[in-house]
């Protein structure tokens, strides 16, 4: 796909902060800001205003970077929307029920999670019943040609009782 040279600058801005603060460089960097920081409290005495430089730099990044990581929490879940949607209509037999469950209020959410569980569980069930029926019959395949052999092998004990052995 091809990126789109109109993006809105808020978007292109957005989408750049996002990447570099979640970095390891950036975490690094912040960790080594909080170290300058407290490495420099006895040279300022530990002021009010030494305290207050890194609550201040801390409230408002962490107030901004709400607002950043929400609205890229947005577009990935739509992004991520879009693709289930996409391979549910490219699946053959899907059903298409589900797909506007993000729009769904989170009661309802609640009830066709109970309901799936419950498909699952049914489906495991049914599953392990065809498993255990498939290996009985693989068990009664086996045991019929056991019994086949063991028949052949009577016959020619059978065989062999009126014959003595040649030296």
């Amino acid at each position: 796909m091809q990126k789109n040279a109109s993006v809105p600058f808020f978007e292109r801005f957005a989408n750049k902060v996002t990447q570099a603060t979640g970095s390891s460089l950036a975490f690094i960097i912040a960790a080594l800001l909080i170290v300058i920081w407290a490495a420099t409290g006895p040279l300022f005495h530990y002021s009010e205003t030494w305290q207050l430089v890194v609550n201040t730099g801390t409230t408002i990044v962490t107030f901004l970077m709400v607002f950043l990581i929400q609205k890229s929490q947005n577009k990935d879940s739509k992004a991520i929307q879009l693709k289930l949607n996409e391979l549910i209509a490219a699946t053959k037999g899907a059903s298409n029920r589900l797909v506007d469950a993000e729009d769904l209020n989170e009661d309802k959410l609640d009830e066709l999670h109970k309901l799936y569980v419950k498909i699952a569980e049914l489906t495991a069930a049914k599953r392990d019943e065809a498993a255990a029926e498939t290996v009985k019959k693989e068990v009664d395949k086996d045991a019929d040609v056991i019994e086949g052999r063991i028949k052949d092998i009577k016959k020619q004990m059978d065989g062999l009782k009126g014959t003595s052995p040649k030296l």
